[in-house]
This record gives structure tokens, sequence and C-alpha cells, in this order.
């Protein structure tokens, strides 16, 4: 993975004057923007927004982690600051628990497989799967059609580690042929063939990875990893999918 990579840097030459009324300008534009890079296949939120509220295990591990192999794209880790509440449409559902699972690794049983969808996201070796080496995949089928909302993935929170290629994509076809998107991407280096990624890569913790999949219509998802900075296997603790029937 290429861990040379520096941030975008801009140089602006207006006044000092036009620069703050761009800056002001930016402020209160920058929600119409966001909503304006929604997939053009969203759902519209529909009704009340609510908080979404999710159980969380207990924290593995207290502090900054340190001497652990981090890129210039890795999230900082700031332990004092929870993570903000996301906002969705109210009345959601977890839809994992429901769904069919399949995995790319044929050696993982079903018994084994249903542990993803089960509650149990304990940091505890009982409560992880353990996937084999290379880019793997976990698959949901929802069974039908979902708007979704927020994607939480827990991989293995018992230590302190950043796993890497972390993708997850959305399909209408089981084969991942038909109507393919990608809702979050931190491959910087297209090390899975999956395309460049420009999320960024975070450490793993209680809390899980929560994404806003902002109202994606699909009934198959998946799941794509290749190990992390403590073992080249690929682990999951725990997946969570809030969304409704697709209307």
């Amino acid at each position: 993975m290429n861990t040379s990579r520096s941030p975008l840097r801009r140089t602006f030459t207006l006044p000092l004057l036009s620069g703050l009324t761009v800056a002001v300008l930016n402020l209160f534009l920058a929600p119409t923007l966001s909503a304006a890079d929604a997939p053009k296949d969203a759902a519209a939120p529909a009704g009340d927004m609510v908080p979404l509220m999710l159980k969380l295990p207990a924290p593995a591990f207290k502090g900054t982690p340190k001497d652990i192999q981090t890129n210039s794209y890795t999230e900082p880790y700031d332990p004092s600051k929870p993570r903000p509440l996301m906002q969705v449409p109210a009345g959601l559902k977890n839809l994992a628990p429901a769904s069919k699972i399949t995995c790319s690794d044929k050696n993982a049983t079903a018994d084994t497989l249903a542990k993803i969808t089960d509650g149990d996201k304990d940091a505890s070796d009982q409560s992880i799967i353990f996937l084999r080496k290379g880019t793997q995949w976990v698959q949901l089928d929802l069974g039908s059609p979902a708007e979704i909302f927020a994607i939480v993935i827990w991989h293995a929170h018992n230590m302190a580690k950043v796993y890497h290629n972390v993708i997850v994509q959305v399909a209408d076809d089981a084969d991942f042929i038909e109507n393919v998107r990608t809702v979050f991407n931190n491959d910087s280096g297209n090390a899975s063939g999956l395309g460049v990624g420009t999320d960024r890569e975070y450490f793993e913790t209680y809390e899980g990875k929560l994404i806003n999949a902002k109202g994606f219509k699909a009934r198959y998802i998946r799941f794509y990893s290749k190990g992390s900075t403590e073992s080249a296997l690929n682990e999951y603790t725990e997946l969570e999918v809030h969304g409704r029937p697709a209307k």
C-alpha cells in the first residue's frame, strides 16, 4: 500500500475580503452541497429524522493505540471524543439478523457465519470469526430490496488495529454484476482490484465503523477486507444494516 500520499494543497489568491465572503457562503451552502452528493438511487428520507441508537459492547482497551504502522490517510484516534450520533429516518430496523449469509472463504461454515449477525459484539475470541488471508468478502442477502441508511461493521476490537482494504458494495444480484455501487472504500492503492478508494483507514474500536449508506436501494451487500495491522487473517464480530423495505 502506498504510504507516501499527502493531502492536496490549494493556493488562494483572492483578496482577504473576498476570501471571507467565500468562506461565509460556503458555510451556508454546505448542507445543500452534501445533499447533492447523495447517490441517484438514494431514497429520500420521509418523516421525522431521529438519532441512530446503537447497542455497543464494552471497550477492550483504553488510551491511544501506539506502535501501530499507519498511513497519512489513517483517521486519528481520539478516545476522548465520542462519535457523533447519525440522524436517520424514524422506524428503521436492523435487517442483518434475517439475512442469508455467504462468504468467499469456503471453509467458513453456515454456523460460523451466523455469528456475524447474532447480536454478540463482545471482544472475546468466542465472538469473532476468522477468514483466510487475502481479500475475502462476506455477503448479506436481505431477501428483498431495501432502503439502506446506516451500516455498522465490527471486525475485531479485542486490541488496537487498523483493517486494510475495507470495501462495502451493494448490488441487485447475488453475483454482483447488476447495478453494483460502492458505499465505502478505503483501498487507496486498489490492492483488491475494486477501484481506488477515497475513504480513510480507521482504528477498530468497540464503536464499530458506522457508514452512512444514504438510502441506497439494494438487496445484496458485500463486505470486503484484506487483513489488518495485527494479522493477515480477516476477522468479523458483527454486522448491522439499518434500513426499511424499498418502496
